[in-house]
């Protein structure tokens, strides 16, 4: 299997999740590779059984939050036929940043599988139950 994780970062801290996304699944014995969203083409995800979609979230809580580069994210190649997972990290509260992203990723023509808000406080924690939560996924 091969999965590649498409990641759209401004601190540092969603890239930081692609990167311990991609080793942990990795582990599993497939091949995953991280991708900044604006090195995405055709190719990147041509091959890939599994795309995984992951943002930081961006808004202020009383106001809302949304997941970021919902332009970048629309650009995407299209996914039709491809199982995707998301994630969106955060600092305070995700809001519905995560639900928003999963209508993104479907509206490129994903089958989108699952996903997960990943708190940028315990980033290794989240990542590991993330990826523990897939795992199932992943043998089908």
């Amino acid at each position: 299997m091969k999965a590649v994780i498409i990641y759209n970062s401004l601190t540092g801290t969603t890239e930081k999740a692609a990167h311990r996304i991609a080793s942990e699944v990795r582990a599993l014995r497939i091949d995953a590779t991280p991708v900044a969203i604006g090195d995405v083409d055709d190719e990147t995800v041509a091959d890939a059984d599994l795309v995984i979609v992951g943002t930081w979230t961006d808004g202020i809580v009383i106001l809302g939050q949304k997941p970021a580069g919902a332009k970048k994210l629309r650009g995407l190649p299209r996914l039709d036929g491809k199982r995707a997972v998301v994630y969106c990290t955060y600092a305070v509260d995700p809001g519905q940043t995560l639900d928003k992203l999963v209508d993104l990723v479907a509206g490129l023509g994903a089958d989108v599988i699952g996903g997960f808000a990943l708190a940028r406080h315990q980033l290794n924690d989240d990542v590991s139950e993330f990826v523990d939560r897939l795992t199932p996924e992943l043998a089908v």
